[in-house]
Order: C-alpha cells, then structure tokens, then sequence
C-alpha cells in the first residue's frame, strides 16, 4: 500500500498507511513524495506502520521494487530508499532522475473514477518539464527534481492534452515549475496546440524574468488565458536574501507585457521570509497593492529539504513549531526578530477582511440583481463548491440513490435532490441544482440493474480512458 504527501498533508497520509498495517500486517506499506525524500529517516522512526520511504522521483524506483517487495532482503539493490531493517533504517544510494522523460507513460488516469473529478469542475494538471534551476530558499523544487530542465517532447504533450479534452476535461493547469523560461520549447507546444486546432482553457505558472510580449502572446493564441507568478516580497533586499532571482522592476514588466496581451495574471506573495519587519510588510502592501492584479498572501512555511530548513540558524528566522499539520501555509510557524506572529497575522488579516467586504458586495449583488453575469457565476460556484463535495466525499449518489420503479428521470432527480436535502441541510434549490448540473454534464446517470430497479451512479470512465495511459512513441 503506498502513498505520497506534501509536507501539509504528512501526518493524514502516513496515519492511512498505519491503518492499512494495522488492519493488514502482512502487507507492505510505502511513501513517498518531497515531505519524506528529506525526511526520510524521522518519519521511519516515528511511523512504524510505514515500512519503506521512496526519495525522489519514484517511477522508476517503484518498477524496480515491485517484482522485489515482499522479498525484503532484496530491497538493498534498488536505489533511492530508506527503509527498516531489524530495528536499523537502511538507506540505498541516490536514485538518478530520469533522464528521458518520454519514456514515461501518462499518468494511469483511467485507475480514478474520473466523473466525480470532473463533477467538482476543476482543472486538471499536466506537466510538460520537470528540473528548476534557480535557488528560493524556500522552495524544493530544484533539490526534488534537478537543477536541469528535462523537456517532455511537445508532440507527447499535446497527445495528452487532447486525450484529457477526450475525456471530458475543459481546463487544464500546467504546474511546471518553469513552463515559460524557453522560448523555443513555449512556441513548440503552443504551436502544436494551435496545429491541432484545440479549443480549450488552460492556466501556468511562471517567472516575472522569463516573460515577455512574444511569449505571453504564444501562449494567449494557443487558449492561455492566466499565468501565476511567484513574487513573494515588495522589499527589493529580501527578494536577495531569499535568492528568488527577480527584481520589482521585472515584476511591473511582467505586468505590463500580460495586460498589452489581454493576459490575465495572479500573484503570490509570502509573509514572514526571512529579516522580515512592519516596515518590509507595509512594503510588499503597497507594491502588491499597486499591480492592481490579483494576489494572495502565504504566511512562509520551511518545510524539509528546503535550503531554509536545513541551514535555519544563518537566517532570521525562529521554528515555532514542528507540527506538519500547520505548515499549510495558512498560519504563522515561523517567527523573524522584526516581525511576531501577531504581526504577520494581523497583516493578512487586512487584507482578508478586504476580500471579504468585496465578496459581500458581491453576494448582495447576487440577491438583487445588480451583479453582472460573470460575477454571479463566481458567487454561484463559491457556493455549489461545498454541497459538490459532500455528495463526492458522503458517498451520497451510491448510498441515497436507490429508486422506485417506474420513476422518470425527472422526478427521480427530484427525489434524490429530496434526500441529499435531508441528509445534508443545505438549502433544497441549491442541491438541486448542483445534482442537476452533475445529471447534465453526464456525471452521474440513472442505471437499471438485472432486476429492473434503476439507481443513480457515477458514471463509468469511456472506454478510450485505457487506452491513452501509454504515449504514443512507447
């Protein structure tokens, strides 16, 4: 039984693996994931439930280990794990990254069931590249996959790209670490996408410093319609002493080019980095202020492996607490000596309560009519987001959809509207709604079994879902 983690989600993801031992000893349990390739031993200590840590890049590693996993002393010859041994950890050497990563076949998609994915509406995520070169302390983006940018051919990108709008996704992220930083690579992929004449809406991140007018214009053409950046800070001395590589005039550029394009942008900024004071937060306030694009704040979190955490005592910064359940970046963990948790709380909290009189304003307009259409769809889908999970999560559609026969669609909707009504409480028009759109979008359907009764189900993956899972250069 094997599982991943980020440093947020660590302790949830090793506690279903200590489940999973405990309801069956006999099976071998495995994580991996960045939390744990730097933190390999601590959590083998911790954890006795967990039996193997995997470090790094894990595809190969995990096809090593297979045809080996339940021969434990055969575990020494595959790279890139740590593991116990008669109450020692035992650690194999570094796994090397991949140097191909053609010869990696898509993500096993078809394994999830994919109509309870698209239900909740969000994008789904693709990577074209894996490797960073440049060095955030904060960030584990160039010890976790490289220095070296490695390049998936735009061809195979593509092919999978369209394989996901096959499968019914309207919207795809790209979550390269560095998508835009080549030009060439940029005009390779966006020009296969506009050969292939595919239509659909996607998102990227970026570097304000790898942008300019005939990239961002590349990726507009091919159906990009926002790109994030990392900022971090407003004070141009903390933006060197975290080694984030970029300057606020390459931010105002990158402003500047993405709205010449029609390029939609968001911003991202961190509280609380290193030598921080009221005076660099007031800073990063007023420059973030002055984009008049949107940004958000994340109170800084060092997790493991990150040059931050392993050399903590050269930087200004003081470890409150080493509970990973609070380093989702939505609290303070950390402490400068200009800088208290309060502070840095109280800041944020500024700007919260800022968005959240917009977004009063916003469900006002929604009641009385004064909204305009976009506005309401924003205001329409911050609320259908909680009913949408709780149907997905509850189980709710296989456990409330038994019907009576002889019901039609319609009123069969209607009834288990009435049931998911009563079993969450939320309000009825809303949950009918949300059922509704699950019924048209062609998530869920309404299934007859042997026996003549029909139930509603989540409705089975197409049956091309298989046969993408393999690039078509394999």
């Amino acid at each position: 039984v094997g599982g991943t983690s980020v440093t947020l989600n660590f302790p949830q993801a090793a506690q279903i693996l200590c489940d999973a031992k405990d309801i069956s000893p006999e099976v071998v349990t495995l994580m991996g994931g960045p939390h744990v390739s730097f933190y390999a031993r601590e959590t083998l200590a911790e954890y006795p439930g967990i039996d193997i840590v995997v470090r790094g890049e894990g595809e190969t590693t995990i096809s090593e280990l297979a045809p080996r996993l339940m021969t434990p002393s055969a575990w020494d010859g595959v790279k890139g794990l740590t593991f116990r041994r008669r109450g020692e950890i035992v650690e194999t050497g570094a796994r090397e990254l991949i140097a191909d990563l053609d010869t990696l076949p898509f993500p096993a998609r078809h394994l999830l069931p994919l109509s309870r994915y698209k239900a909740l509406g969000f994008p789904i995520s693709i990577i074209t590249s894996r490797g960073c070169p440049h060095q955030c302390i904060f960030c584990l983006g160039r010890r976790m996959v490289g220095a070296k940018v490695r390049y998936r051919d735009p061809s195979l990108v593509v092919d999978e790209i369209e394989h996901l709008l096959s499968l019914g996704f309207p919207r795809i992220n790209v979550a390269d670490d560095l998508f835009a930083s080549n030009k060439e690579r940029v005009a390779r992929v966006c020009g296969e996408i506009r050969r292939r004449g595919l239509s659909f809406g996607w998102s990227a991140f970026a570097r304000v410093n790898t942008v300019d007018e005939e990239v961002v214009r590349m990726m507009k053409e091919a159906g990009c319609d926002c790109i994030a950046f990392g900022i971090e800070s407003g004070n141009a001395e903390m933006l060197k002493r975290v080694k984030k590589g970029i300057t606020k005039e390459q931010v105002l550029k990158a402003k500047e080019v993405c709205e010449k394009v029609g390029m939609s942008v968001h911003g991202s900024f961190i509280v609380g980095l290193p030598g921080e004071t009221a005076e660099t937060l007031k800073e990063t306030e007023e420059f973030a202020n002055g984009l008049k694009f949107l940004h958000g704040y994340h109170y800084l979190a060092p997790f493991p492996g990150t040059t931050l955490y392993e050399e903590i005592e050269k930087y200004d910064i003081e470890v409150l607490t080493k509970d990973w359940n609070l380093y989702d970046a939505n609290r303070p963990v950390t402490r400068t000596s200009g800088a208290s948790p309060e502070d840095v709380i109280a800041f944020v909290k500024r700007f919260e309560d800022e968005c959240d009189e917009e977004w009063a304003r916003l469900e006002k307009g929604y009641l009385d009519g004064s909204n305009t259409p976009l506005e309401n769809l924003r205001v329409e889908g911050n609320r259908k987001l909680p009913v949408s999970f709780r149907v997905i999560a509850g189980d709710l559609v296989e456990t409330l959809g038994q019907m009576p026969s002889g019901l039609d669609p319609e009123a069969a909707l209607a009834l288990l509207s009435e049931r998911v009504t009563a079993e969450t409480g939320f309000d009825p028009a809303l949950v009918a709604k949300v059922l509704r759109d699950f019924s048209r979008g062609g998530h869920i359907g309404l299934f007859k079994n042997d026996s003549g009764a029909s139930s509603w189900r989540w409705t089975p993956n197409p049956p091309h879902a298989r046969r993408a899972a393999v690039p078509s250069a394999a």
